[in-house]
């Protein structure tokens, strides 16, 4: 048999040529196949239709200037003027104007104290925390409703806008996920009475529509507290959709504990830890990692359902939108669409911001998980 050995290199081949630029990622992203290239004119196509009468009506045919409601007669598009004119009112509700740099500063501090604790590389986490967490709340309060130090004193009745927004939402999802916690190690625990007390808890509020719960809250339960004794109508409101929201929560938890491997909890207890730091440094980091989307889906959900407190007569964003459509002197063709749109704008930022903050962690604990 007759063999072949080459005896001299074969020519080095050029190196394959990388493709930037516009150009490159459009034919592998989007024209890569004929199926690929078919969808993305199918998706184009729909876009179009969908989003150009919007831009149209928010932009293009809009209204821009004016300080009465003649501005927006007879115009197709939005007519900008009335949120303008109505502005304080959407944030603020009737809050005092002279006062209106109370909720400014809390917004203000909220973000300067909230922003830290979301940059991973920000320093004196641990201070931030306790400021945020301890510290803001109490502020909040006490410049919110005033009566001590000089501030004039402002019923809860007359907050509303996104500052109720606000409120009702930050202090649900603040509130919502230590209560989940315990809920869901409750009704995992081991001591039947703690369990069943756990489980009592979560079915309970889970098988009664927030609605329910706030009209409850709202004018029920007054009727079972002794006379004199009395609760504000917000109180009562925030505890309610607190509570509401933890039962939610726990069963979110209780599925990331159910993930975790019967052999982290026994390795914990074989280095001679107690149950709470086997808990909290070995079993729960892991668990809340993998329900992430879950918890930051009931933060969003809970973000939208405070518009639920009209019902009980609080008025949020959209219960000063409406009051603010009563008004005739902004009686327009228009007007209804343009405060919807404006408010559907306002919970597209902070709900797109949560979504998108969510998975920067959840990429960002990946390749941590990966390099371990």
């Amino acid at each position: 048999m007759a063999a072949f050995v080459r005896r001299r290199m074969v020519p080095r081949l050029p190196p394959p040529r990388v493709e930037r630029g516009l150009i490159a990622w459009l034919r592998w992203r989007l024209f890569a196949t004929p199926l690929q290239a078919a969808l993305t004119l199918v998706s184009l196509a729909v876009l179009i239709t969908v989003l150009w009468p919007a831009i149209r009506f928010l932009v293009v045919d809009a209204v821009w200037q004016g300080d009465t409601r003649e501005a927006c007669l007879g115009a197709t598009g939005a007519c900008w003027p009335f949120v303008k004119a109505k502005f304080g009112q959407l944030i603020y509700g009737f809050y005092p104007a002279a006062e209106r740099w109370r909720p400014d500063l809390v917004f203000a501090l909220g973000a300067i104290l909230l922003a830290p604790l979301l940059v991973p590389a920000a320093p004196l986490k641990g201070l931030n925390a306790v400021l945020f967490f301890a510290v803001y709340p109490v502020l909040s309060f006490i410049l919110l409703v005033g009566g001590s130090f000089g501030l004039e004193h402002v019923e809860t009745r007359r907050w509303g806008g996104l500052l109720i927004t606000l409120v009702v939402a930050f202090t649900g999802i603040i509130a919502s996920l230590p209560l989940g916690i315990l809920l869901a190690l409750g009704r995992r625990s081991e001591l039947p009475v703690v369990r069943w007390l756990a489980v009592a808890f979560i079915e309970f509020w889970r098988g009664v529509p927030l609605i329910t719960v706030l009209f409850f809250a709202t004018y029920m339960l007054p009727l079972f507290l002794p006379a004199g004794v009395s609760f504000d109508a917000l109180l009562r409101v925030l505890v309610g959709v607190a509570l509401f929201s933890a039962a939610y929560m726990a069963e979110v938890v209780r599925g990331g504990l159910q993930a975790i491997p019967r052999s982290q909890y026994e390795g914990g207890y074989a280095l001679g830890l107690p149950y709470w730091q086997v808990m909290g440094f070995i079993v729960l980091p892991q668990a809340l990692t993998r329900v992430i989307p879950g918890i930051v889906n009931n933060f969003i959900g809970l973000f939208k359902d405070t518009t639920l407190v009209l019902i009980v007569a609080i008025f949020d964003l959209l219960g000063q939108l409406r009051a603010a459509f009563s008004d005739p002197a902004w009686a327009t063709p228009t007007t209804l669409y343009t405060g919807f749109a404006f408010a559907g704008m306002i919970y597209f930022v902070f709900c797109f911001a949560m979504s998108r903050y969510s998975l920067f962690v959840e990429r960002r604990l990946g390749v941590s998980a990966e390099r371990l």
